[in-house]
């Protein structure tokens, strides 16, 4: 069944009457590009943008990291403090409500800036995706996945224009005199995380970038 991703869905009441449900949205797992490219990195300070029911966040915290964790939905940011909570690490992250179309993080300030499965309008993610490469401290890694435009098979309708990126669409957003760049299409399986999905491949837009 497909699922038609309207410009209403990238607003914040949509996204807290999502959240408001009984259920989780999402897995509670971290998302697997994460655990593959974080888990050798020495825990710092870490950002993670678009956080929503915090399942990033809290693995990065069990893992040692100093997590800010942003979202602009407030019931999701709820949700999240609780499952961290739960999870013994709530001392270990920051909870941030802000609309990452326009916040402004702290420059050169983390060791990890990461975001999974963040779109938005219009291309939006290649200014948000400079934003966060600003973010980045000397040595630290900058790490974003997204929703590649090879997964309309995965039954979302991206009625919504300019959403779907490559990695490629990212690189005008990182200096290369500054970073070494990675830019991936990244085959997976993936089990739905909520979406109700069964088990299918999809591929990830995944660019990873270390600040010299």
């Amino acid at each position: 069944m497909s699922h038609e991703v309207t410009p209403e869905m990238f607003e914040q009441p949509s996204w807290d009457e999502r959240y408001a449900g009984p259920d989780r949205v999402w897995s509670g797992r971290p998302n697997a590009v994460l655990v593959a490219e974080a888990a050798g990195l020495r825990p710092g300070r870490a950002l993670d943008l678009g956080c929503g029911e915090g399942g990033d966040a809290i693995w990065l915290a069990e893992q040692g990291w100093e997590v800010t964790a942003v979202d602009f939905s407030e019931t999701g940011l709820a949700r999240a403090a609780e499952h961290a909570t739960e999870r013994g690490v709530a001392e270990r992250i920051t909870w941030q409500h802000a609309d990452l179309r326009t916040w402004m993080p702290q420059r050169a300030a983390y060791d990890l800036v990461t975001s999974h499965f963040l779109h938005l309008l219009d291309g939006g993610m290649v200014e948000a995706t400079r934003r966060m490469a600003d973010a980045v401290a000397p040595g630290g890694t900058l790490l974003v996945v997204g929703h590649h435009p090879d997964d309309a098979h995965t039954g979302l309708r991206w009625s919504a224009p300019g959403v779907l990126f490559t990695a490629d669409d990212l690189l005008p957003a990182v200096d290369p005199e500054r970073f070494d760049v990675r830019a991936e299409a990244r085959r997976r399986a993936e089990g739905g995380h909520g979406h109700g999905h069964e088990e299918q491949t999809v591929t990830d837009a995944v660019l990873v970038a270390v600040r010299r």
